[in-house]
């Protein structure tokens, strides 16, 4: 009896060391030079893009609260929280837009940007994807370099644009914009062409104290 229940003991030692030893999908921190190196490259192709392919904006983290991820994002980015109103119409408050260096006071002068475009994300590997996980990508709360409120101008400027073609205007910016991007590339395994890749490892040269967090997506 006494090794019976010892040898069930044992066998429940070794499920729970496994399991806390080998986390699915932990998160990492690394310099961004060493960040750059871990992004693949590959030729990029828009054929068959359409933005109706990613799903967006959806009943969000929690779709108890009525609000879609465009306004959760809004909540959680606000400087200065606003009013949460009937069918989650924010009043008040304030945003600080890091792209720009210019803080709004009005939600309806926020793009929520999705930090690797759609088109970027579906010419880098989206376009092998599931619809489900698509719309993941598209509303992804997940990681906080995934989505980021900035105004509509300069969302707006950068369109679809990888950092080879556009950096924000506020030159501050750029170390923190290249690493919430390459996050996002690691994150979604996402590869990047030899232009956008050689213009990465040109701002992470200049931006030697800077690092990456992320965590690959499940």
């Amino acid at each position: 009896m006494v090794k019976s229940v010892l040898r069930g003991l044992a066998a429940a030692l070794v499920i729970l060391s496994v399991t806390v030893s080998s986390p699915a999908h932990a998160a990492e921190t690394l310099p961004l030079t060493e960040a750059v190196d871990r992004v693949s490259t590959d030729t990029e192709s828009r054929d068959g893009y359409t933005r109706e392919s990613f799903r967006h904006w959806n009943a969000g983290d929690n779709p108890t609260d009525g609000c879609h991820t465009r306004a959760e994002v809004l909540i959680h980015e606000a400087v200065q929280a606003p009013t949460i109103a009937a069918n989650c119409r924010l009043e008040g408050g304030s945003w600080f837009s890091y792209y720009d260096n210019v803080t709004v006071t009005s939600a309806s002068g926020l793009d929520i940007d999705h930090m690797v475009p759609l088109a970027e994300a579906w010419d880098s590997g989206a376009s092998a994807w599931t619809a489900q996980r698509r719309e993941a990508y598209a509303n992804d709360q997940g990681q906080e370099a995934s989505l980021v409120a900035v105004t509509a101008r300069s969302n707006r400027s950068k369109a679809d644009q990888d950092p080879a073609q556009w950096l924000p205007p506020t030159a501050d910016a750029h170390c923190r914009y290249a690493a919430e991007w390459v996050a996002t590339k690691l994150r979604w395994s996402l590869t990047a062409d030899e232009a956008e890749l050689a213009a990465l490892h040109e701002l992470a040269g200049n931006c030697p104290a800077q690092h990456v967090e992320y965590e690959p997506a499940t």
